[in-house]
């Protein structure tokens, strides 16, 4: 059964066409990967669902559970359950670690808060009394926040770039809240650039200027990753060096 439904969205920023009559069904319970080329949409897509400032007027609709949530705000889709985890996590000076886990799930006990923290491998001895703030790497802000999506048991989950500037051991702990989702039947949607991570969906959408190249299982999707990319109607011009090559499109 599909939880989250876009019917033809269209958006349109500063004069540019982002999202273009995009089409995409979110089945429940599975992991989906948002994969495509830097300026495809991936991240659009993501901050529209989530319903964020700047986001909020498309064409179109996006449905979940059968329910149209276009117009509604951000914070009632949260209550809903669809949450994004940022590519970026903020700050937030003067916050504790552990009331920052519990706003997001206030009856989580003490317990449920040291179990989160491990999760991610943050000793609660060290971590529960730490700020939200500067003193954290870029990392350990990454896990504090996957540690708060764990406690919150959300419906959905849009994850962007979530192995962005963590290291290798850190993207081990994001693999593991991923799993743990999934295993309590969060819908997960990962908007990524790296065939490691792709490698824990289930499901692969592959986007180009804003429109639905090619979908399927992450067998099926693992080429791009290789220069294969597979073929379409737009004329792109990749950045020298980069990963991938727009093969068939030049």
């Amino acid at each position: 059964m599909n939880i989250l439904e876009l019917n033809k969205v269209n958006l349109e920023l500063d004069g540019n066409k982002i999202l273009n009559d995009l089409s995409l069904n979110f089945e429940e319970g599975l992991v989906h990967a948002v994969i495509g080329p830097n300026g495809a949409g991936k991240s659009s897509l993501a901050m529209t669902i989530m319903g964020l400032s700047g986001y909020e007027h498309f064409g179109g609709d996006i449905r979940y559970k059968n329910d149209s949530i276009k117009g509604m705000p951000v914070d009632e889709r949260a209550r809903k359950g669809i949450t994004l985890a940022w590519q970026e996590p903020a700050r937030f000076e003067g916050i504790g670690v552990a009331a920052y886990l519990g706003a997001g799930n206030p009856k989580a006990s003490f317990e449920e808060i040291d179990e989160a923290l491990n999760l991610v491998g943050l000793a609660p001895s060290l971590y529960r009394s730490r700020k939200v703030d500067k003193t954290l790497s870029g990392g350990e802000r990454k896990r504090v926040e996957l540690a708060s999506i764990a406690l919150m048991q959300p419906r959905i989950v849009l994850m962007d770039e979530p192995d962005s500037g963590v290291d290798i051991e850190a993207v081990d702990y994001i693999f593991k809240v991923i799993e743990q989702l999934k295993s309590r039947g969060t819908t997960i949607i990962l908007i990524t650039h790296s065939p490691e991570v792709l490698k824990h969906s289930d499901h692969c959408y592959l986007l180009c200027h804003g429109q639905l190249v090619e979908e399927g299982e992450t067998e099926k999707m693992l080429p791009y990753f290789s220069n294969k990319c597979l073929s379409c109607t737009h004329q792109n011009f990749p950045v020298p060096g980069e990963f991938m090559s727009m093969k068939g499109v030049e």
